[in-house]
């Protein structure tokens, strides 16, 4: 079973916005492309607090190496959880704007 940490909804200009969320935070978030990237391995995206305005984490495109599809996998950071990583998922009820991230619990392999 999938554990949801973040629900998030895609806007016109490629950015996401919604809430991260664990048993005892819920943080509202905004996920912004990073258009000047420093290094060609630096992250795509940066995890904001939109309370806060504090960096949190960030986020990678890759491609799948079974279906080819490209995925985007998350890196979220903070005093109060700690590192999660996930990875982004279509949301369930088929709206293309609506997403989740899933826990990649790294501890459970």
């Amino acid at each position: 079973m999938a554990t949801t940490i973040a629900q998030l909804t895609e806007k016109a200009d490629g950015s996401l916005e919604g809430v991260f969320a664990t048993l005892k935070i819920s943080i509202p978030i905004n996920v912004a492309p990073i258009t000047n990237k420093s290094h060609a391995d630096g992250p795509d995206f940066r995890v904001i607090n939109k309370r806060t305005g504090f960096e949190m984490g960030a986020a990678w495109k890759g491609i799948s190496r079974t279906s080819g599809k490209e995925t985007v996998s998350y890196k979220f950071a903070a005093p109060e959880v700690g590192t999660l990583y996930g990875n982004l998922a279509p949301a369930p009820g088929g709206d293309e704007r609506q997403k989740v991230v899933l826990w990649n619990d790294v501890h459970a392999q």
